[in-house]
Order: C-alpha cells, then sequence, then structure tokens
C-alpha cells in the first residue's frame, strides 16, 4: 500500500505544468493521510524485563497543520491520530485478564497468533522544518517535531479476554522529510514521511501491575496545503521613453501612460519621471488641449473601478497642474476596466491595465 502512493504522488508531480507562485512569508493549513507501521512494542512488566512483546498490524495515519512560512524556514502546529489494530502477542510471564462478565483468570506464557485489540496515538506538535530547492517547482524540505501525544493500548491475547486497557498522556518527537510541488497558485501537493516516538509510556493492566514500554510508528503521508499568500504580480517593464525631438519644435502627442499599484491611486517615482517628461513635451504643442484618461484592471467590481480610475485620473490632472499645466487646458475621465491593454478574464490582477494615458492636441482622448 505504502509503495503505492509512493508510485501516485511521483507520477503527479511529474505531471504538474502550471508555474508556482511565492509560498514566502504567508501562512498556510494543510491536512494528511496514508499508511502507517508501528514497530513491535516491547514492554517490561513489573519486575520483569521485556515480557510481552505486542505485534501490530499496518494502520492509518491522518492529521492536520496550520504554519508560518518565513521562507527557508516554516513553523506549524500539528495535530494527528494514527491507529492499529493488534497482530499478536508474546509473554514470557503470566499475565491477568479480565472477562466481560467481571471474571478473572490468568493467561499462560508463550505467543498468542490470535490476539487482538488495538493501539493508537493523538497527538499535538510544533515542527519546524527548512525547505530547499526551487521555490517555484517542486521542492524538498526536512525537519522534525516535539509535543505530547495520548497513547491508548487494548491488548486481548486470548478470546475475548482484557489483559490491557488502558492509556497514558507523555511527550514525543518526530522526525519529518518530504517532497512538494504546486497544483495551482494556492495548492501543493506533497508526500511526506513521518518517523514518530514516544518514549516513555507507561499504562497498568487489569491486575495493576505496570507496563512501560515505547510506541514508535513510520508513516507515508499524501497531503494537500491551501498558502493564503497573494500570487506575486510580475513587474512589467518601464515604457520606451519617446523618441529624441528633432531640432526643429514638433509636438508629442503622446500617448503618455503611466501605471498604479494594485487598488491604488499614488504617483509613483516611475510614473512621476514619465510625467514630468509629457510636461516638458506640453511646450511644443502651442498649449493645446490635454486629456487624461484613467483605466483599472479586472479585479474588481465594474462599478468600483469606474470610481478607482477616475482617482488616478484626478491625481494625474492634480500633480500637471502643479507643474505648470493650465487646469483650464486639461479634462480628466475615468473609464474603469474598458479598453484593457492586455484582455484579461474577469477578477485578474494586470498591472498593464492599472494606468492613466495622457495625450495632446486635437482628436486625443480614448
Amino acid at each position: 500500500m505504502m509503495r503505492k502512493l509512493a508510485v501516485t504522488l511521483a507520477l503527479a508531480t511529474t505531471a504538474l505544468s502550471t508555474p508556482a507562485f511565492a509560498r514566502d512569508d504567508a501562512w498556510y493549513v494543510g491536512v494528511e493521510g496514508g499508511a502507517m507501521l508501528v514497530e513491535d512494542i516491547h514492554f517490561d512488566v513489573g519486575a520483569s524485563q521485556d515480557a510481552v512483546t505486542q505485534n501490530n498490524h499496518a494502520g492509518y495515519d491522518v492529521g492536520g497543520e496550520i504554519g508560518y512560512d518565513f521562507g527557508p524556514f516554516r513553523a506549524e502546529a500539528e495535530v494527528s491520530y494514527r491507529r492499529s489494530r493488534v497482530d499478536s502477542a508474546r509473554s514470557s510471564i503470566p499475565t491477568a485478564i479480565l472477562f466481560a462478565n467481571g471474571a478473572t483468570g490468568t493467561t499462560a506464557a508463550g505467543s498468542y497468533e490470535e490476539a487482538s485489540g488495538s493501539t493508537s496515538a493523538l497527538s499535538f506538535m510544533v515542527n519546524g522544518l527548512l525547505d530547499f530547492g526551487d521555490d517555484n517547482g517542486l521542492q524538498g524540505f526536512v525537519g522534525g517535531g516535539a509535543g505530547v501525544a495520548r497513547i491508548k493500548n487494548r491488548l486481548r491475547m486470548a478470546g475475548a479476554a482484557d489483559v490491557l486497557n488502558d492509556s497514558d498522556t507523555v511527550f514525543a518527537w518526530q522526525a519529518l522529510a518530504g517532497v512538494r510541488a504546486p497544483i495551482n497558485d494556492k495548492v501543493d501537493v506533497s508526500l511526506k514521511y513521518r518517523f514518530f516516538n514516544a518514549p516513555d509510556v507507561k499504562l497498568v493492566d487489569i491486575g495493576g501491575n505496570q507496563w512501560k514500554g515505547r510506541y514508535r510508528s513510520h508513516s507515508l503521508l499524501v497531503g494537500l496545503t491551501y498558502n493564503f499568500g497573494a500570487p506575486e504580480e510580475p513587474v512589467a517593464p518601464p515604457p520606451p521613453p519617446p523618441p529624441p525631438a528633432p531640432e526643429a519644435k514638433v509636438c508629442t502627442p503622446g500617448p503618455y501612460i503611466v501605471f498604479f499599484d494594485w487598488n491604488k491611486s499614488d504617483i509613483t517615482p516611475e510614473a512621476a519621471s514619465i510625467l514630468d517628461n509629457a510636461i516638458s513635451n506640453y511646450a511644443d504643442c502651442s498649449n493645446t488641449k490635454v486629456v487624461i484618461a484613467g483605466y483599472t484592471d479586472r479585479s474588481g467590481s465594474a462599478s468600483y473601478n469606474v470610481g478607482l480610475s477616475q482617482r488616478r485620473a484626478d491625481t494625474v490632472r492634480s500633480y500637471m497642474g502643479g507643474k505648470g499645466i493650465p487646469d483650464a487646458a486639461m479634462s480628466a475621465q475615468g473609464f474603469g476596466e474598458s479598453n484593457p491593454r492586455v484582455p484579461t478574464a474577469d477578477g485578474v490582477r494586470e498591472l498593464q491595465n492599472r494606468r492613466v494615458e495622457i495625450t495632446y492636441g486635437p482628436g486625443s482622448g480614448m
């Protein structure tokens, strides 16, 4: 079963073609589940060392985590639950048993292939993980964690009679390693190996004897992680500067285009440089009409975007007026998400659509 899980995830990760977005500096939540093997549990019973050995079937391991990605390092809180059934038991001493009707008895030393019951561990851990590899593709990680675990064990060596039915809360630690890859800009898929160790479990059997042992398990888990960080927007290159003016003064009507940050109407330093150039060229245009048109991308509602585009146009008008362009020569209007430079689907953030265009002269405008 564990081999099939590994092959399935390997095929899934090699088939991925969607580029990943940065996970850094963002919260995330995840769920995971898979197959688990519990090592044989060797119990010291009273003064007898290694008196009872319990063998377990393969079981399951499920859990979830919430964490924060600092970049190369992640910190997370995790809760997980693992359970397996008892396969067989071996005892070197007689052990007390309790029947369902309240009667007691004793088992003899020996092997019990018909033994039954279950063992489980509910754990609450704090993990630290180191990531390595390309953050925009297949990435590996290693780490570990520590916390507390509630270990519960029920053992029946013969028939329906309990030998042990008790639980203990103990310190636990674990080691982790795995790989993860993006499905889309928010969701990652992962394959994780977990070694879990609760080293000092103390239980009391139905005869009042203390059983001491350790709980160790090995898990292979498939997980899904949702990242809350917003995708990084590509940085658009600045528009090319206008061609050098010839010796004879010629009006350069534009358009002069300045870009804005998402949901902002502030003039950036790059936009100020372009506006200053447009203002200096205005002197060659015989004080003609100045048309200022504002636009947005499609990431907001249409009605909100009209207002945002108008604020961007008004900000540019105010800036140019402060540099000497007569207010009466300028008109400013917002057109919302209409007339995009880069056509996109609704809701997509696109830097080149968040702009204001300035044109001079007759026939200037949209």
